[in-house]
C-alpha cells in the first residue's frame, strides 16, 4: 500500500482493502479558523489529519480526506466566529456532510467508520450526522459500526502534568495555546512563528454566551491562552499519548486485527 491516505492510493488497492473483514476508515475533521498571529488557519485540520494518519498505521486503517471546514467558532472555545480568517459551516450543513460521507463509506463496504474530531465546536453536529448515517445503514441491512471521538480526550493526566508543569487550566482556553502550538511545532514547524506569539494571561471567560458576539470579551490576539511555553518536545509527549491510547481504544472497541498497513 503506497499510503494510508485515500487521496494517495489507487482504486484497485482501495477495493482490496475495503473487502477486508475489519476494513476501517478514519475521517479527520477540523476547521478553517484563526489561531492567533503565530499559526495558520488550518491548524485543526492539519492536526486531526496527522493524528489520524499515525493511528491508521497502528490499527491497519485508511484515512479519508480531511474535513477542512467546521462549525462556527465560539468565543469561549475558539475566539469567536467574528475573527478574520475563520470560515465556518452552519449546523445543518455539517450534519449533512458527515452523514452523506459516512453513509457512502458504509455503502461501499467499510465495516467501521471512525470520525476523529479536531475542532471543539464540531462534536455535537458530527454526532448527529453519524447517528443518522448509521441508522440509515442499519435499515439497509448493513452491519457497519461507527465511532466518534476528539483526539484531546486521549491525553492522560500524567502527560498533562509533563506538558503543563505550571498547572493545566483546562481545554476551553487552549485555543492557540501550548497544546496546539506544541503539536504544530512537532508536525509542521515551518508553519509556526514563535516570535509572533502574544504572551498574555489566560482569557477570563463567562459561563454563558452573549449575542451578538462582543470582540472585547476575548483577547485581541485570537488566542485564549499564551503559547510561549510550547515546544516540539511537548508536542511529542502529546502525540505519543494520543496515538497510543486512541489506537488501543479503537483496536479493542472494533475488534481490529491490528494488521498494520505497510506504507511503501
Amino acid at each position: 500500500m503506497p499510503s494510508v491516505f485515500l487521496e494517495e492510493i489507487d482504486a484497485q488497492s482501495y477495493a482490496s482493502y475495503v473487502s477486508r473483514m475489519d476494513s476501517t476508515v478514519i475521517i479527520p475533521t477540523g476547521a478553517t479558523e484563526q489561531h492567533g498571529p503565530h499559526m495558520p488557519l488550518g491548524v485543526d485540520a492539519m492536526l486531526s489529519k496527522a493524528i489520524a494518519g499515525q493511528v491508521a498505521q497502528r490499527i491497519g486503517a485508511l484515512v479519508a480526506p480531511v474535513f477542512s471546514y467546521g462549525y462556527k467558532s465560539q468565543p469561549r472555545s475558539g475566539g469567536g466566529n467574528h475573527r478574520v480568517g475563520t470560515t465556518s459551516l452552519g449546523a445543518g450543513t455539517l450534519i449533512g456532510k458527515i452523514e452523506e460521507i459516512a453513509a457512502s463509506f458504509m455503502a461501499q463496504g467499510f465495516k467501521n467508520v471512525v470520525v476523529l474530531n479536531g475542532h471543539f465546536e464540531n462534536y455535537q453536529f458530527l454526532y448527529e450526522g453519524l447517528d443518522k448515517a448509521v441508522a440509515g445503514a442499519l435499515q439497509a441491512g448493513s452491519t457497519s459500526r461507527a465511532v466518534l471521538t476528539s483526539y484531546w480526550d486521549f491525553v492522560d493526566e500524567q502527560t498533562l502534568e509533563q506538558v503543563f508543569p505550571e498547572g493545566f487550566l483546562g481545554w476551553d482556553i487552549e485555543h492557540g495555546g501550548v497544546l496546539e502550538t506544541s503539536l504544530m511545532l512537532l508536525l509542521h514547524p515551518e508553519l509556526v512563528q514563535m516570535d509572533r506569539v502574544v504572551d498574555h494571561p489566560p482569557a477570563t471567560l463567562t459561563s454563558y454566551d452573549v449575542f451578538p458576539e462582543d470582540p472585547a470579551r476575548t483577547p485581541a490576539s485570537g488566542c485564549l491562552s499564551s503559547a510561549k511555553n510550547a515546544t516540539a518536545a511537548r508536542g511529542q509527549l502529546l502525540l505519543d499519548a494520543v496515538t497510543s491510547a486512541l489506537g488501543a481504544s479503537l483496536g479493542q472497541e472494533l475488534n481490529l486485527s491490528n494488521q498494520m498497513i505497510e506504507v511503501d
